[in-house]
């Protein structure tokens, strides 16, 4: 699922191509992205893009009117933007919608069979605010918030990173990154992290987005991302989807815990004390021959 630096990416390739331009055309081709009736979506043609903006893991497109219309785009785990000529076709079956400007085509594509990516038209901020998780922006929040709402609720510091109703914008991949950075094993429980404990991840949490939304913007600098090019598991990650490979901090085997359709992968000697955490389901199996730790690993 794109993440924050990943829809900040997007934010920024949308604004510089369709900020000030009209939407001359519109085409649905998945009956399950759009989610919202009325107003209907073919009722944006006409009007203008005024601004592109992110909410948590959404990207936001606002259009002009006395009452501003809002495109809520959420593109869940396969969904991806591309910028196409006026006159291109596809990209085929994972084509979920098209809409055209006088210089080019914002595409919404999703690979896979599973239709997670929505759309909402709605009109109003009232009406917007209701698409907002309610996560922290991190980014522009002071220690003492960040704090406080990660200790609202006691439960393992991975959860909170991911959960949208805590913390905007952060996923199963940065999150990762994140916790490497901070020296935090994913299982410690957030009501039994001392201060220098959760100052570690704040400052660990800021740095880390930071550098990745400077680094991809750089990366992409007057290119529109690819489908390819927004993706979980990067080259310069240090743990996340490193399974196997070596830390490059330390050496030692990167790690995993598997759950459901996720992952967690984390360096045992940077931060969980050389001790290998059970996997739910692999542990289970093997019970008492699992290794507890890097030397019986």
């Amino acid at each position: 699922m794109p993440e924050l630096p990943d829809v900040e990416l997007y934010v920024g390739a949308i604004s510089s191509r369709a900020v000030g331009e009209t939407v001359r055309a519109v085409q649905v081709l998945s009956p399950f992205f759009v989610r919202s009736y009325e107003p209907a979506v073919e009722e944006i043609v006409g009007r203008t893009v005024v601004g592109v903006r992110r909410i948590g893991k959404r990207v936001v497109l606002e259009l002009d009117g006395e009452t501003p219309w809002f495109l809520v785009i959420h593109l869940m785990i396969a969904g991806r933007f591309r910028w196409v000529k006026p006159d291109a076709k596809g990209p085929g079956k994972i084509l979920l919608a098209r809409f055209g400007f006088d210089d080019g085509v914002l595409a919404v594509t999703e690979a896979g069979k599973k239709k997670r990516a929505s759309l909402h038209v709605v009109v109003g901020e009232a009406a917007l605010a209701e698409h907002d998780p309610g996560g922290l922006e991190v980014l522009s929040a002071d220690f003492d918030v960040f704090a406080a709402r990660l200790r609202s609720q006691n439960r393992t510091v991975k959860r909170a990173l991911c959960d949208p109703r805590l913390l905007a914008g952060i996923g199963n991949a940065y999150s990762d990154e994140i916790l490497r950075a901070a020296g935090l094993s994913p299982v410690t429980l957030t009501g039994r992290m001392d201060d220098d404990s959760v100052k570690q991840l704040f400052a660990a949490t800021r740095e880390t987005l930071v550098f990745w939304i400077e680094k991809l913007r750089a990366d992409f600098s007057g290119k529109f991302p690819g489908a390819g090019d927004v993706t979980a598991f990067r080259d310069d990650f240090v743990v996340h989807g490193k399974f196997g490979q070596s830390c490059s901090i330390c050496g030692t085997a990167v790690q995993r815990i598997r759950y459901a359709e996720n992952e967690t992968n984390y360096c045992p000697c940077c931060q969980t004390g050389g001790r290998v955490l059970k996997d739910r389901s692999l542990s289970r199996l093997l019970k008492d021959d699992w290794p507890g730790t890097v030397d019986e690993l």
